[in-house]
């Protein structure tokens, strides 16, 4: 009898450890963490939704495009930066096409995208910035660089009616200036900035 007890001793201490590893990693820490990142910053902790009128229409952190149901660019809002993330901005699929800079059919998209901006926008090819042409590694970028916002404030400016120098006023407001004055590019949120400019309007 004694030696049945011995036996099933260290099963018993096994079987302790993993109800209370269990309850102590799989609930008491996730909870925890959940609590500390809704009192120190709630609004990152619920995915930074942006809101309009108390509806949210997307995440400061996740971009989306701006087309009609066949993917054409609607004239009167800024364009993002193309998404390789599944059919495009998909958070499921995130991802970049991973196509190497001679590859054919990034070549023949960067072309492509290159013809289609440079006739909605009536500049020279020459003058797209990159981002504007190729999608970022995550394809869930939100921002664009203010060179190819500001390509496109004549384009916005004459759908909506609007002067050049109030769209390009607002351009230069939501265009964020790097962290810490030297870490990484200017950036422009496109969300942001049309939610701005449906304002203005």
């Amino acid at each position: 009898m004694a030696s049945t007890r011995g036996i099933a001793r260290p099963y018993w201490v096994a079987l302790r450890f993993m109800i209370a590893a269990t309850v102590v990693l799989g609930v008491a820490y996730p909870l925890a963490v959940l609590g500390i990142g809704q009192l120190v910053a709630p609004a990152q902790a619920n995915g930074s939704m942006v809101s309009v009128d108390g509806e949210p229409v997307g995440s400061a952190l996740l971009g989306q495009s701006f087309t009609d149901a066949d993917g054409n660019a609607l004239p009167e809002w800024f364009q993002s930066r193309p998404s390789a993330a599944g059919d495009g901005y998909d958070a499921a699929a995130s991802s970049g096409s991973n196509y190497g800079p001679e590859n054919p059919d990034l070549i023949a998209a960067i072309e492509e995208r290159k013809a289609a901006i440079a006739a909605e926008d009536g500049v020279d090819p020459a003058d797209i910035p990159a981002d504007a042409l190729t999608a970022s590694a995550s394809g869930l970028d939100p921002h664009i660089s203010p060179d190819y916002a500001l390509l496109q404030v004549s384009r916005v400016a004459e759908a909506r009616g609007l002067e050049e120098s109030r769209v390009r006023d607002l351009v230069d407001r939501f265009t964020q200036q790097p962290d810490l004055g030297y870490l990484g590019e200017p950036t422009v949120d496109v969300l942001q900035l049309n939610i701005a400019l449906s304002q203005l309007s």
